[in-house]
Order: structure tokens, then sequence, then C-alpha cells
């Protein structure tokens, strides 16, 4: 509530001003629009910095995700070109097998000079066949007197061991394993001793 003796000093204040022209009207009133606009720019100032720092996290984080994505589908196309034989190659194994079987039930007569012949062109031969598989990634698993590994060996059957030794290992080799660049292709099939 105003009490009479303010509102008579505001009444004297009132009528001592000198009286306004239109043209201090007008700049009073573009004064109040460049103080209301500015205001409204500090108002509107942290909106801006939080929604530059919004799209800069919301950028950082697209960008992240796009990097993760390239890698992602680079390694699953490295993952592929290196199994992409995989079919082949186990196709091939078993005519390599068939190669080492037939080499070792060959029966070769030194004293003849043919037999030494074919002898070293079917060598020759296994050996070009052999470094073929090892340059398209194929490597044999090697088992003979190791411990049976599920991840790499197929049991077939169990024997009683020769030697204490080697009890709960391979003893016997049926069928070789291969693997293609790391990858199990096929696996050994192979005899342990109890």
């Amino acid at each position: 509530m105003v009490k009479k003796k303010d509102k008579k000093d505001i009444e004297e204040q009132v009528e001592e001003k000198e009286p306004v022209t239109a043209e201090e009207t007008e700049n009073t009133a573009d004064a109040k629009e460049e103080n209301a606009e500015e205001s409204k720019e500090e108002k509107a100032e942290p909106e801006v910095v939080e929604v530059n720092v919004d799209f800069k996290d919301r950028y950082i984080r697209l960008s992240a995700d796009f990097d993760n994505y390239r890698k992602r589908t680079l390694k699953e196309k490295m993952d592929l070109m290196n199994t992409a034989g995989e079919s082949i190659m186990k196709e091939i194994l078993p005519v390599f097998d068939d190669f080492e079987r037939a080499m070792n039930a060959m029966k070769f007569d030194e004293s003849n000079p043919d037999s030494k012949a074919n002898k070293e062109g079917i060598d020759i031969i296994y050996n070009k066949f052999k470094d073929f598989l090892k340059a398209k990634g194929v490597s044999q698993i090697d088992v003979k007197n190791k411990e049976f590994d599920t991840d790499i060996h197929e049991a077939i059957t169990k024997i009683p061991a020769p030697t204490p030794e080697l009890k709960g290992k391979i003893v016997d080799v049926i069928e070789n394993g291969y693997e293609l660049n790391g990858k199990v292709i096929r696996y050994a099939k192979v005899v342990i001793g109890e």
C-alpha cells in the first residue's frame, strides 16, 4: 500500500518533469527494444552453448560408431577371405591322403634306375602338392604322442596304452587333421591309450 506522502512525492516528481517529445518517445522505445533483444540474446546464449555441446557430443558418438562399424566390416571381410576356400580345401584333403597312402604302399627297387626315377618324380609331385596347400594356409595338425584335445581331435577308439607315459595320450593317427589359417577344417581321427 502506498502511503499518502509517497503518493504526493511521486505526483510532484511527475509534474516537475518536462514534457516528452515524440522523438524522445521513439528513442526510449528503441532503447527498450534493444534492451529486450540483448536480454533475449543473453538468455539464448546459454541455450546455444548447450545445443552446441549436445551436437558436438552426438557428432563424436556418431563418428565413433561409424569407426567401429568400419573396423567390424573390415574384420569380417578379412575372415571371409581367409576361409573362402575352405570347402575346396576340404574336398582336396582326401586326395592328398590317398596320395600319401599310395606313396607309402609303393615299393621301389633301388637297383632299378627306372624305379628310382619314378620315386623321385612322385616325391616332386607330392612336395609341390604339399607346398600348394601350405601356400593356401592349410597346415597339418601335429598329434602324435600329444594329449587328447577335443578342439582338434576326434577319438575313434581307445586301446591299452603300450607304456604308462602314453596313458590318455594319442597312440595312433587314423586320419590327419588340418587347419586353414588357424581354423580347424578337419579334425584328426586318433586312437587314445588308456
